[in-house]
């Protein structure tokens, strides 16, 4: 499993005042290659002139291709720049026009002339004049599956504010590590465990992650294997804590929480998916003899050599050697894990996965995604303004081709922002 980001290229710059630009911050060539930047977005500029080998070596013209494509097949033609707030003299977030809506761009140019850009960084989309009954429109118009649900949190069980199809279970991806999570909280309020305690790393897994490349019998805490397994969804990570946390207690979270048993580890997904006959005999198993296959096998698959490129191509076994769960059920976990203590809530908001924009609108943003080919699913819970709860979880999947993560994140951002105008 990877962890779902909108990143082009690594970029890390300290944001300014919005006034910035007026106190004359940015340098003007950087006003100019923000202009130029609409016909890049447009398929038209000089790929490789706009942007530095840097970024060309990291981002091949192909995949920003698609990229493009993608920005447009949501919301059109990319018309002009509608503000540009400079972060530092070589840097800005930009709000890029198109003809059904905006995109949220951060900016970094080479201060050497010819000033080519560095890096880039789709931040959101949004439409125009958006509401939900728009966006519920655009869910049912995926192709594939999917599935969307909007709940209000308070004392009793999520209130539904919008649901489509939000009873469908559907494969999570990487979300799944949603029920460790809760379950690693459920064991340190009962005093089984505690965040501090220390383990030593398991076997390593595919990434996303950086645990992999650790030494073998690291030592890490409880917290940072959970920080890193949310926030990054480090595969390594989350393998070891669900052996440490037990396999059976796991199953019985998630069971409770409405998802699918037994909860693979992530080496055990890759291995399946690996192997035909292994994936077949999953697909075909029941609980019991699922979970009988993981015993039989287990040697093979821990030691069996993992191999990346099975997701390099199209979706492989997503209706079955996968993890599921409803949106509804999901929206039930995310308010467990708000009812959790304050160290839960922490590791839920490193990584807030949405536009930047449209996180400072809330009080507090946690999130897990997940994806491979072919799936999609992003869960967050947030805490408006004015201190109430809501989850936002939505999922979109089919097995016959990859999906548009652009247009999917944009349509979860376009929720949140909705239901921040509330």
């Amino acid at each position: 499993m990877r962890a779902l980001t909108l990143w082009l290229v690594a970029l890390v710059v300290a944001l300014l005042p919005v006034g910035a630009v007026a106190q004359g911050v940015a340098d003007p060539a950087l006003r100019a290659k923000a202009d130029a930047l609409v016909a890049i977005l447009d398929g038209r500029g000089a790929y490789d002139a706009y942007f530095a080998a840097s970024f060309r070596d990291k981002v091949p013209q192909a995949q920003f291709a698609t990229i493009v494509a993608q920005l447009k097949a949501t919301l059109g033609t990319p018309q002009t720049i509608e503000s540009l707030t400079a972060t530092s003299a070589w840097s800005a977030d930009l709000v890029v026009g198109y003809a059904r809506g905006t995109a949220s761009v951060r900016l970094a140019l080479d201060p050497a002339a010819p000033h080519a850009a560095t890096g880039l960084l789709i931040t959101g989309t949004a439409a125009r004049d958006d509401s939900l009954a728009k966006i519920e429109a655009e869910f049912r118009a995926l192709p594939g599956a999917s599935g969307f649900g909007l709940y209000a949190l308070g004392d009793g069980k999520p209130e539904p504010i919008l649901e489509y199809r939000a009873d469908i279970v559907a494969p999570l991806g990487s979300a799944f590590k949603l029920w460790v999570l809760a379950e690693l909280a459920r064991q340190v309020a009962a005093d089984e465990r505690h965040w501090a305690d220390v383990v030593k790393v398991g076997a390593p897994s595919l990434p996303s992650g950086v645990l992999q490349t650790w030494p073998a019998g690291s030592p890490a805490t409880l917290q940072t294997l959970a920080t890193l397994m949310i926030s990054i969804s480090d595969n390594t990570a989350t393998d070891t804590l669900l052996t440490t946390l037990g396999r059976a207690k796991v199953d019985a979270m998630a069971e409770g929480a409405g998802g699918s048993v037994p909860v693979m580890t992530t080496r055990e997904m890759f291995a399946l998916k690996g192997d035909p006959a292994l994936a077949k005999q999953w697909a075909a198993g029941s609980v019991v003899g699922r979970r009988a296959l993981l015993v039989d096998h287990a040697v093979k698959i821990a030691t069996t050599k993992l191999d990346m490129s099975v997701f390099a191509g199209k979706p492989v076994a997503v209706d079955s050697v996968e993890w599921f769960a409803s949106p509804a059920a999901m929206a039930g976990l995310l308010d467990r894990l708000r009812a959790a203590d304050d160290t839960t809530r922490a590791i839920l908001a490193v990584n807030a996965g949405v536009d930047p924009g449209i996180a400072a609108r809330f009080r507090y943003v946690g999130f897990k995604g997940g994806g491979e080919p072919g799936v999609l699913s992003l869960n967050y819970l947030v805490q408006a303004k004015d201190g109430r709860w809501y989850a936002a979880t939505g999922n979109w999947h089919r097995a016959d081709d990859a999906v548009n993560e652009l247009r999917f994140a944009g349509l979860m951002g376009r929720a949140l922002a909705v239901l921040a105008a509330r």
